[in-house]
């Protein structure tokens, strides 16, 4: 008897098994590569960069596919339908983060605004940042830096040209200096590139933490895919993000004494502080939640994510406009037209007005979007898409750059036309330009690129005259990198225009 009881348990656990087996093999997966190997999955057909190879399979498989990078299965969108689907349907279901090397030792362990899964903490790291550190109130508060940064750019091509003949200028540099500089000032009211820096040494110890944050934080960590190898040894990406992180944590915290130091003296108006001092006082009414390392960590996400991005949308703008002196003039004379001959400088609050110009910039982020790939979102739950099933757990990756190169979506998409956005909502409406994602995950620091990228271009455009440095074009290569860099820095001439000369000697 006994023995017939157990018997019929284990019939019935078997019957559960292959109850469960058969609903997972009856949903229907999106299209996918046939040839999946063991272990490493699709990941023998990429090569760099990714954002075009995905594409290709795209094109192949069809807008939502399924592919398996090593352990880890993916969803790939590359139509705008489907990416809406993703990021309003399924907003939920998809606004999670992928557990990666970087989330652990760059994100504190998962907890940082950028990492963080969905759910309560998220949320409120998400207001915060939206509502305290970066709303269009706060933002305006600390124009007069932005100009500040805008106008020492000005000055610095200025000096260093001839009134008469165009001389050379790197730009990569000069515009990640511009925006590493307006960001640091914002977050902690100090400068650490151009003139008038306080501390020399705090300074070069700050560059060298943001060179190497940019260099890890862009690298391929295989292990993220294929567990094995990071068990047996094989990348040693980890211990140099551990030992990185130790310097940006020490960095910050000594930024974060000395506004507390200064804080127990006297207290600043609302409208001049700092994030750091809208941390602190925060902290002061919550201070089990507003931990130094919450602090830390959202100063890092706003330092990391809003430097490489902006300053690489201006280098590509640039050269774009480098290519194409017919749009560099039509914008010159937009503003020309509407600040008038030489009586001012260009202002954030003429950018509005300036349609041409805010075209050229959309364009530049349809045709070279920062994030080529947007961030990974992993599903919390199954869910459907297109119709097909789509398991939990799974990261999704939605190809912007293949839903903004569609022919069948952009009339000859490999062409710089500004004038194409004559009605930005609609592209926006209709998720076929998505440089800043959507949804949930959305890039809450959208208001602040626009303003730095829209001002610097426009004076920029409004101040000088640009030239190729020879007779060939700009070479438009893309690099490799998360943010969809350059391949080479951008190298471009420049003098002052005649008109502006005069108004340019009094700066």
């Amino acid at each position: 008897m006994e023995a017939s009881f157990y018997y019929y348990i284990f019939l019935f656990i078997i019957f559960l098994f292959l109850k469960n087996y058969l609903r997972i093999l009856n949903k229907k997966l999106p299209p996918s590569p046939s040839l999946c190997f063991p272990i490493i999955g699709h990941l023998y057909l990429f090569k760099k960069p990714l954002h075009r190879t995905l594409a290709k399979l795209s094109s192949t498989y069809g807008p939502i596919t399924y592919l398996r990078f090593g352990s880890r299965p993916i969803l790939l969108v590359s139509s705008p339908s489907a990416a809406e689907e993703c990021l309003t349907k399924n907003d939920i279901a998809f606004a999670n983060r992928p557990k990666l090397l970087a989330g652990k030792h760059l994100g504190y362990n998962y907890t940082s605004l950028t990492w963080a899964s969905y759910g309560s903490h998220w949320r409120n790291l998400r207001r915060i940042t939206s509502l305290e550190l970066l709303s269009s109130n706060r933002l305006q508060m600390f124009h007069d830096i932005r100009a500040d940064e805008v106008r020492s750019l000005i000055c610095l091509l200025f000096r260093g040209s001839n009134s008469c003949e165009f001389q050379s200028f790197e730009m990569k540099s000069t515009f990640f200096d511009l925006t590493l500089n307006v960001l640091i000032r914002i977050i902690a009211g100090k400068r650490y590139y151009g003139e008038h820096m306080a501390d020399l040494e705090e300074a070069n110890r700050f560059k060298q933490i943001v060179k190497e944050t940019f260099e890890l934080s862009g690298a391929t960590n295989i292990g993220d895919f294929v567990p094995a190898l990071k068990y047996l040894g094989v990348t040693g990406l980890e211990k140099k993000l551990v030992i990185l992180q130790k310097k940006r944590d020490g960095f910050m915290q000594d930024l974060i004494q000395e506004h507390r130091k200064l804080q127990s003296g006297s207290v600043s108006e609302q409208r001049r502080k700092t994030m750091v001092e809208v941390l602190l006082s925060l902290q002061e009414t919550e201070p089990e939640y507003y931990t130094d390392e919450i602090i830390r960590g959202i100063m890092q996400v706003v330092l990391t994510a809003g430097t490489d991005t902006s300053s690489g949308t201006m280098e590509w703008a640039l050269s774009l406009l480098l290519n194409n002196p017919e749009a560099l003039a039509k914008a010159q004379t937009e503003i020309d037209n509407h600040i008038g001959q030489s009586c001012r400088l260009l202002e954030e609050s003429d950018l509005p007005k300036l349609p041409y110009l805010q075209g050229i910039i959309s364009e530049t982020l349809r045709m070279y979007p920062t994030g080529p790939l947007l961030a990974p979102h992993e599903s919390s739950e199954d869910c459907t898409v297109g119709g097909f099933h789509v398991p939990r757990r799974t990261m999704l990756l939605v190809n912007i750059w293949a839903i903004q190169h569609n022919p069948k979506l952009w009339a000859q998409p490999d062409q710089f036309k500004p004038e194409r956005f004559h009605n930005l909502q609609k592209e926006r409406d209709g998720f076929v330009w998505l440089p800043f994602g959507a949804g949930r995950r959305g890039c809450p620091g959208e208001g602040l690129a626009t303003r730095i990228v829209g001002l610097a271009l426009g004076s920029l455009i409004q101040c000088f005259e640009w030239e190729r440095i020879g007779e060939e074009m700009v070479d438009m290569s893309e690099g490799t990198g998360l943010t969809m860099p350059r391949a080479q820095p951008l190298l471009a001439k420049c003098r002052p225009r005649p008109k502006m000369l005069a108004l340019l000697s009094q700066l």
